[in-house]
């Protein structure tokens, strides 16, 4: 009896098997046998599979009609093995080198196991890195051989059947198949999980997923999508048979809708039958809802209450309306006349003394483009500057800085007619790159979490990022690229791929951190409402793309209360986020809606983040900096980082608010250990920021000035920082 029966389903992938068949072959451990599941003899799989089998004995080939599909072709390769353990893999995939000797030595350790489950790459079409999806999931399940029960999360639905071994005995024995039809690995999954009594985890990779240009078929629009509710209810239906306990029945329902819900939002996944689509999957929430079940927060939460409700022309609006958003976040010239009135002044010459700035997608006056814009009204007065803004910021606008409206027909007029353009995030999609006119990208933060093209290899970042091809196509609109430091610069090279000039001069934005004076900063906390004498904690965790909504990740007022009598926190959440709501109240001030980062963190005597890049900024100051780093393994894994922040840290690293409090009543936060690895870090990360910056931007693109007649970066020991309040009152 072989150890592993590894079952390759071929059909539609001719082109592809002979890879997967190889890779199966060429494994250092060979006690297996190998099932590729063809067409009818004769056919373009059979022949290759054939080929493989006179090379080699291993391979047995057996045959499946096309009709039969995924489903159909796995259950014919399980009724054909004989090894103590199944591993299916899709014709077109590869098991990567060493893969059946690490799940060989995994089992030894473990024993007799019903499910394995194991790592698995996603490997882009194009250039990049593989992502692992199923790090995060295998990372928090224990380490030995466990039940379901204690592992509550690993639900079977959320990973595909090919990222697992089966004990063939234990599928025999409980009667498991495919279920017919399409999303066939959700039903699989969930039906072998539920009947699982020996469970382990192999965290390392074993199959590597090559993803199609085209996407997975699953995706493809069709009346195939109705069959995702075939297998949510099939797997419900078990588990209410099973009388599943409320800690592995939640986490399977909100799984199981979780792909529902995604689907329910795609209008083109389903060209027709959404409404019939909806009202089928509320009747199955409703049915299995578990008791108590309480629904996420954030807008996945108003899903699952519109879904609950069956409120299909509600659910249909806010579908719409999250459309609406994401057009709004790049605009084009709407309408006949809005374009034709951007044609035709394209067609004019473009005005050499006009500038056009935007910050954060219209959020405002903020971050380098407003600092830059400051210096060149000092520097190069004979330029016009406008800045772009979201109608709803306009009155956040200084005094005496000409705007125009995103979207309105002065907004192109001017877009179409600047020589500069200057932005710290990338121009509406709409937006023509001229012969002649100068775009200055100036960023707004230092990468710690990976960037640009480097994010299509983490699933979750990929998917909000959006086409690729299109950011590259921004790119290429660059001239200059401004950057603080080089991390920054070989970053934003790989990132960026493009023909544009770095320019590493710091950032503009943080020239305020070397020219703020004693009186500035006293004035800033007066109007935050810091009380004299406190010591001011800024906390600033930034965006989690796995989540939802904001989620400050600690509880405030209890940290106030367990780090010291003088203690208050600013909080400020990730710009995203700075639509308010959450108010200030006891010890807490937030601070998000401030217009000015920069402000506050001027009135901060010590800066306590996450992964957040104020903290590469905030270091400008040389102050305390604490790093709360309570999910970096997860972080790491679903967002990707550039570098491991725990190996050079700018202060010390906690990971509970116990720890966090501890610091700060025990002074540890700011002792000399904390000095010694903020000095590291700012020597790494503060090479350009001398507070001229700014300067050195206006002189080189607005006014033409050659490189060698820039002011010269000053050398991080000659740098006077502003001082901290403690400073101040002392």
């Amino acid at each position: 009896m072989p150890r592993f029966s590894i079952i390759v389903p071929s059909h539609g992938v001719a082109g592809r098997l002979g890879r997967a068949l190889d890779s199966v072959l060429a494994q250092s451990f060979g006690d297996f046998e190998l099932i590729p599941v063809c067409e009818a003899p004769g056919s373009l799989t059979a022949d290759v599979a054939a080929r493989h089998a006179e090379r080699d004995s291993r391979v047995a080939p057996v045959h499946a009609p096309p009709s039969a599909g995924l489903a159909g072709a796995r259950n014919a390769g399980t009724r054909a093995a004989t090894g103590t353990y199944l591993l299916f893999l899709d014709g077109d995939d590869v098991l990567v080198p060493g893969a059946l000797a690490a799940l060989d030595a995994r089992l030894d350790r473990t024993g007799p196991v019903d499910v394995l489950h194991c790592e698995h790459e996603r490997a882009p079409w194009w250039e990049g890195e593989p992502a692992n999806p199923a790090a995060p999931l295998l990372a928090k399940a224990p380490d030995g051989v466990f039940s379901p029960d204690r592992a509550p999360h690993l639900t079977g639905v959320g990973l595909p059947a090919w990222s697992a071994v089966w004990r063939r005995a234990f599928v025999a024995e409980r009667a498991l198949a495919f279920p017919a039809g399409h999303f066939t690995d959700i039903g699989w999954g969930g039906l072998a999980v539920l009947d699982a009594e020996r469970t382990a985890v192999l965290r390392s990779v074993v199959v590597r997923h090559l993803v199609r240009r085209q996407g997975s078929r699953l995706n493809l629009p069709g009346e195939h999508h109705a069959e995702l509710l075939d297998q949510v209810e099939l797997v419900l239906e078990r588990a209410a048979e099973r009388g599943l306990s409320a800690e592995r029945s939640t986490p399977l329902f909100e799984q199981l809708f979780g792909a529902v819900l995604k689907t329910a939002a795609h209008p083109r996944r389903l060209p027709s039958g959404r409404r019939a689509f909806f009202r089928r999957a509320s009747t199955l929430y409703l049915r299995h809802r578990p008791a108590g079940y309480r629904p996420p927060r954030g807008s996945l939460g108003v899903q699952h209450r519109l879904l609950a409700s069956g409120s299909y022309e509600a659910f249909a609006a806010l579908r719409g309306a999250r459309r609406a958003l994401v057009r709004a976040a790049a605009p084009r010239p709407r309408g006949l006349r809005t374009r034709l009135w951007y044609r035709a002044h394209l067609r004019r010459p473009l005005d050499p003394h006009l500038a056009v700035y935007c910050a954060y997608w219209g959020r405002g006056y903020a971050c380098n483009p407003a600092a830059i814009h400051a210096k060149a009204r000092e520097l190069a007065p004979h330029i016009r500057s406008v800045f772009l803004v979201e109608a709803e910021h306009v009155h956040t606008l200084p005094d005496g800085v000409e705007h125009a409206v995103i979207g309105s027909r002065r907004y192109w007029e001017v877009l179409a007619r600047a020589k500069y353009l200057v932005n710290n995030a990338n121009f509406a999609e709409g937006v023509v790159k001229r012969p002649g006119s100068v775009h200055l990208q100036t960023q707004h933060g230092t990468p710690l979490k990976t960037m640009g093209v480097d994010q299509s290899t983490y699933p979750v970042v990929a998917a909000a990022t959006g086409s690729f091809t299109k950011l590259l196509g921004r790119v290429d609109r660059w001239d200059y690229n401004l950057s603080s430091n080089p991390h920054s610069t070989r970053v934003w090279e790989r990132a960026f791929p493009g023909s544009y000039e770095h320019l590493e001069y710091g950032y503009p934005r943080n020239d305020v951190y070397l020219t703020a004076t004693a009186d500035d900063v006293s004035r800033i906390r007066a109007e935050l409402g810091v009380p004299e004498g406190a010591r001011a904690v800024l906390y600033a965790p930034t965006h989690r793309d796995h989540r939802t909504g904001f989620e400050p990740g600690l509880d405030l007022e209890a940290f106030c209360a367990a780090a010291g009598e003088d203690v208050v926190v600013l909080l400020r959440a990730h710009y995203f986020y700075d639509r308010g709501g959450r108010g200030s109240g006891g010890r807490v001030i937030d601070v998000t809606a401030h217009r000015s980062a920069e402000d506050v963190c001027l009135a901060a005597d010590t800066l306590v983040t996450d992964y957040s890049s104020i903290m590469f900024d905030y270091a400008n100051l040389d102050r305390p900096i604490v790093v709360y780093a309570d999910d970096w393994d997860v972080y790491r894994e679903v967002r990707g980082v550039c570098f491991d922040l725990m190996d050079g840290p700018p202060g010390p690293v906690v990971r509970t608010p116990d720890e966090l409090a501890r610091v700060f009543r025990d002074g540890s936060y700011a002792d000399a250990g904390s000095a010694a690895l903020r000095a590291r870090f700012r020597e790494r990360f503060c090479a350009f920021d001398d507070g001229r910056a700014a300067e050195r931007a206006v002189r080189r693109v607005l006014l033409g000035e050659p490189p060698e007649a820039l002011p010269p970066v000053i050398p991080l020991a000659e740098r006077v920082p502003a001082p901290a309040a403690g400073l101040v009152r002392s």
